[in-house]
């Protein structure tokens, strides 16, 4: 299937669901940044609640964003595993680290092996090795294999 019209599976939805965990209390993740739900960061404050329903909506309009970016900058063929894994590392490291990285570069030369090598190289939030980055990094590896 031609990657325009790939879509998140449901079985990948659930694994972001399950790394970022469900927050409906704004608090600051990792790297200091603002965040509520479902790993939304836009416009989130201190002290900011929401509801599950809420989350769910800004989970899957941040999913959209994360569609689209790999559908726009992603020229290389893509199985569905490899649209989900990409699409999950979009949402949790950001449209702007992915632009510009080393495994986007490689994946668009169908580099295949060394865009997998490099989600394993993002594992680190302000400055620091995290074992949950870790293991979501490898979860993602098995979507993309």
């Amino acid at each position: 299937m031609p990657i325009t019209q790939m879509t998140y599976s449901k079985s990948a939805l659930a694994m972001t669901e399950q790394y970022e965990g469900l927050k409906l209390t704004s608090y600051q993740d990792s790297a200091g940044v603002w965040t509520i739900g479902y790993g939304h960061t836009f416009g989130v404050h201190q002290d900011q609640t929401i509801t599950q329903f809420q989350a769910e909506q800004f989970l899957m309009e941040d999913l959209t964003h994360s569609e689209v970016t790999v559908r726009m900058f992603v020229t290389a063929m893509l199985t569905q595993g490899e649209f989900d894994a990409l699409v999950d590392f979009v949402f949790n490291v950001g449209r702007r680290n992915f632009v510009s990285s080393t495994l986007l570069t490689k994946l668009n030369a169908k580099d295949y092996a060394g865009a997998r090598q490099e989600l394993l190289r993002w594992d680190y939030a302000g400055g620091e090795e995290l074992a949950g980055l870790l293991a979501r990094r490898e979860a993602e590896l098995q979507e993309f294999r």
